[in-house]
C-alpha cells in the first residue's frame, strides 16, 4: 500500500465544517489536503466556455426511480430517488430503526456528497443561535415552570456548551464576512459586533402574508439571513455585474434553493472558501476519494487509509487530522477505525459516548393556500424570520425547555417538479408519494389541483432544539455493509414527549401567522394544516439534514468526546469539526454556527504548535 504524501493538515470533508479550517490554515501558510468522497461540480464561472456541471434543470436533482435491493430490510423492494450528489442507497445506505416495524434504509442524513457538501444544495438560511442556546442546562436547572414531561432524568442529560455566545461571536462575524450572506440585523435577538450582511433583495409578494401575520402577532419580523450574495463579494471575488437589489435578472430564482447553483450566487463553501485558495501551492483537493479508516500509534493519528478514484488503496499522513464528514458519517468513520484497532477504539470511545446524544432539530410548521397567484420562482428561499419563539419569556410562558426560530418558505413548490416532490411527501424517498396514493388526481382533476395550488401555497416553518437523549445514537449496523464491505451507519432515535409538545407549540404559532396574515390581522384565514415532524409516517428517520451531535464537546473528558477546541480528548492531533460537536442542537438552522465554530477551530490549530 503506497504512502502518497504528507501534509501539515488533512481534512476529511469539504462542507461547513472542513472548508473554513482549510481556508484558515492555507492563509496561515500550512500545507492542507482536503479529501472529499464526492465529485467537484463547478459553476459556469469556473469554465472558460461558461458551462457548468450544475444544470438549471430540476430533474437533475431527483434522478430516475430506483429499487432498493438491500436484503432483509423492511422497505426492501421499495422505490427511491437519488440525485447526482447523493449515494445510491444500494451502495451506501443509512439504516434507521423504525420502532417495532424493523430496519429501514433511508437517504436521510446525506446532504450532498460533493465538494462543498450540504452547502451546495441547502436553502442557505443562515441564522445565528441565540445566547440562551449555549446555556440551556444552566437555564433549566431548578426551574419550577417546566412542563411535567421534563423530568429529573431529562434535566440530567442536558449540557451547556463549554463557552457562551460572546466567545463565538467574533467567528460568527468572520463567517458572515467570508461566506457572503444577505439579511437584516434589526429585530434579531442575536447581538452582533459587526455587520457584514449584504442588502436583501425585495421580498416575493406572497411573503407579505407571513410578514403581516408576524406583525399582527407582535413577532418583530426581519429579513431572513441567507447564504446568497446580492452584491459583489470581495472576499471570494464573486461579482454580480449589473445585477443588484431591485433588478429583475439577479439571483432571485427558486433554482438557487435546494439545487446546485450554476451562477455563483449561492455561497457554497466551494465558491466562498475553497475556490479562493484553490490556486495556492499549499492547498490540495482530492475529490472522489474515500477515507476507509484512520490509523494511530498511541495518542497520534499517523495515517489515513483511503481509496482513490481508480479504487487503489493508498495512505496519506498529516500532522493534524480533521474529521468533518457530517456527523453521521464522521461518527461512522471513527467507529470503523476502532474496528481495525482496539487501542484506537479505547481512546476515541473510552467513556462510551461516541455516537451517543445524536441530535437533529424539532421542526415542522403550517401551510395554506393564500389569496392571488404569485411567481414563486422569483425568490431565493425565505423572506421573513422571527426570533419571537426563542425568547426566554415565550419559553417560560409555555413550559418549554428551549425555543426556536420561525421563517417562511417562499420557494416551496415554486417549480413544477418540486411541487410533485413535496406534495404529500415525507422525505426524499417518497417522490410523487401523494399522487401515487391518490389516483383521482389525473386529467382535469390534476389541472384543478395545479390551479388551486401552484403559485398560491405558502408555508411557515420552525426550527427548534431537540432534547438530548443518550439513547438517540449512531452505531454500526450489525449486518448491512456498503459497497466497500464496511458496516453502514445505524440511526437509533426517538422523539421525546417534550419534543412533541415543543413542536406542536411552535407549529401553532406558524398556523397563527398564516391565519392572521391572510385576512389582514383578523386571525380567521383558513390554514390547511400544521404540526411537527413527529406526526409524519417515517418520523423517526426525519433529520431535516441538520445532522448534529454524536461526538459532543465539553470541559470534562469523562463526559464528552471532544475538548472545547473540538480535539478528541485522548488524541493529540485529531479534531472533529462538523455538527457532531454540538451538545444541544440550537434554536435555528445550524450551518452558520458550524462554519463559525470551524473558523474558531482553524485559528486554534494555527496557534497550537501542532503544525
Amino acid at each position: 500500500m503506497a504512502q502518497v504524501a504528507e501534509f501539515d493538515v488533512v481534512i476529511i470533508g469539504s462542507g461547513g465544517g472542513g472548508a473554513p479550517i482549510a481556508h484558515t490554515l492555507v492563509k496561515a501558510g500550512k500545507s492542507v489536503l482536503v479529501i472529499e468522497k464526492g465529485p467537484l461540480f463547478r459553476p459556469q464561472a469556473d469554465d472558460p466556455l461558461g458551462l457548468s456541471d450544475y444544470k438549471r434543470d430540476e430533474l437533475i436533482s431527483d434522478g430516475p426511480e430506483k429499487i432498493l435491493t438491500v436484503p432483509g430490510l423492511a422497505n426492501t423492494g421499495a422505490s427511491f430517488f437519488t440525485s447526482h450528489v447523493e449515494p445510491d442507497l444500494n451502495d451506501e445506505p443509512h439504516i434507521y430503526r423504525n420502532g417495532s416495524n424493523g430496519d429501514y434504509a433511508t437517504i436521510e442524513g446525506y446532504t450532498c456528497q460533493c465538494v462543498g457538501g450540504g452547502t451546495q444544495h441547502y436553502g442557505g438560511v443562515s441564522l445565528r443561535f441565540t445566547p440562551l442556546d449555549f446555556q440551556l442546562a444552566s437555564f433549566n436547572k431548578g426551574r419550577t415552570d417546566l412542563a411535567p414531561d421534563v423530568t429529573a432524568d431529562v434535566l440530567a442529560e442536558m449540557r451547556d456548551w463549554p463557552f457562551g455566545y460572546d466567545a463565538l461571536e467574533p467567528w460568527y462575524c468572520k463567517a458572515e464576512e467570508l461566506v457572503g450572506i444577505n439579511g437584516q440585523r434589526a429585530n434579531q435577538m442575536k447581538p452582533a459586533s459587526q455587520d457584514h450582511y449584504q442588502t436583501p433583495l425585495p421580498p416575493n409578494p406572497i411573503s407579505k402574508y407571513a410578514h403581516d401575520g408576524m406583525v399582527a402577532l407582535n413577532m418583530a419580523p426581519y429579513r431572513t439571513p441567507q447564504a446568497v450574495i446580492t452584491q459583489d463579494h470581495a472576499p471570494s471575488g464573486r461579482k454580480v455585474g449589473t445585477i443588484g437589489p431591485g433588478s429583475d435578472d439577479g439571483p432571485q430564482t427558486g433554482y438557487v434553493n435546494r439545487y446546485g447553483d450554476a451562477l455563483d450566487y449561492k455561497s457554497s463553501t466551494w465558491v466562498a472558501l475553497l475556490r479562493p485558495i484553490s490556486r495556492e501551492p499549499n492547498f490540495t483537493l482530492w475529490p472522489n476519494t474515500v477515507v476507509t479508516h484512520l490509523e494511530a500509534q498511541g495518542a497520534r493519528i499517523t495515517r489515513l487509509h483511503l481509496r482513490d478514484p481508480s479504487g487503489r488503496n493508498l495512505t496519506v499522513s498529516g500532522k493534524v487530522v480533521v474529521v468533518a464528514c457530517s456527523a453521521i458519517e464522521s461518527v461512522r468513520l471513527l467507529l470503523l477505525s476502532g474496528e481495525n484497532d482496539a487501542a484506537f477504539a479505547g481512546r476515541i470511545n473510552g467513556n462510551g459516548l461516541l455516537g451517543k446524544y445524536f441530535l437533529t432539530h424539532c421542526f415542522g410548521g403550517a401551510s395554506a393556500v393564500m389569496p392571488g397567484r404569485h411567481d414563486k420562482s422569483i425568490t431565493i428561499d425565505s423572506d421573513w424570520a422571527t426570533d419571537f419563539c426563542g425568547s426566554e419569556e415565550f419559553i417560560r410562558e409555555n413550559g418549554l425547555w428551549a425555543g426556536g426560530a420561525i421563517y417562511n418558505n417562499t420557494s416551496d413548490q415554486a417549480l413544477p417538479i418540486s411541487l410533485g416532490r413535496t406534495h404529500g411527501a415525507s422525505d426524499l424517498d417518497t417522490l410523487w408519494h401523494a399522487f401515487n396514493n391518490d389516483t383521482q388526481v389525473v386529467g382535469d382533476r390534476f389541472v384543478e389541483f395545479l390551479n388551486a395550488q401552484f403559485g398560491r401555497r405558502l408555508s411557515v416553518s420552525f426550527m427548534a432544539n431537540q432534547l438530548p437523549q443518550r439513547e438517540n445514537r449512531i452505531e454500526l449496523h450489525d449486518r448491512v455493509r456498503d459497497k466497500w464491505g464496511r458496516r453502514v451507519a445505524y440511526i437509533v432515535k426517538s422523539w421525546h414527549p417534550h419534543d412533541q409538545r415543543l413542536m406542536l407549540t411552535l407549529a401553532s404559532k406558524c398556523r397563527d401567522i398564516l391565519a392572521y396574515g391572510g385576512d389582514g390581522g383578523g386571525g380567521n384565514y383558513p390554514v390547511d394544516g400544521f404540526g411537527g415532524v413527529f406526526m409524519s409516517e417515517n418520523s423517526l428517520a426525519r433529520i431535516a439534514n441538520h445532522i448534529l451531535g454524536g461526538a459532543r464537546f465539553g470541559s470534562d473528558p469523562r463526559d464528552s468526546v471532544l475538548d472545547p477546541n473540538c480535539r478528541a480528548w485522548s488524541f493529540d492531533n485529531l479534531y472533529v469539526a462538523d455538527g457532531a460537536f454540538m451538545p444541544t442542537s440550537g434554536g435555528a438552522n445550524p450551518t452558520l454556527t458550524i462554519q463559525a465554530n470551524a473558523f474558531r477551530v482553524g485559528d486554534q490549530i494555527a496557534s497550537s504548535g501542532l503544525v
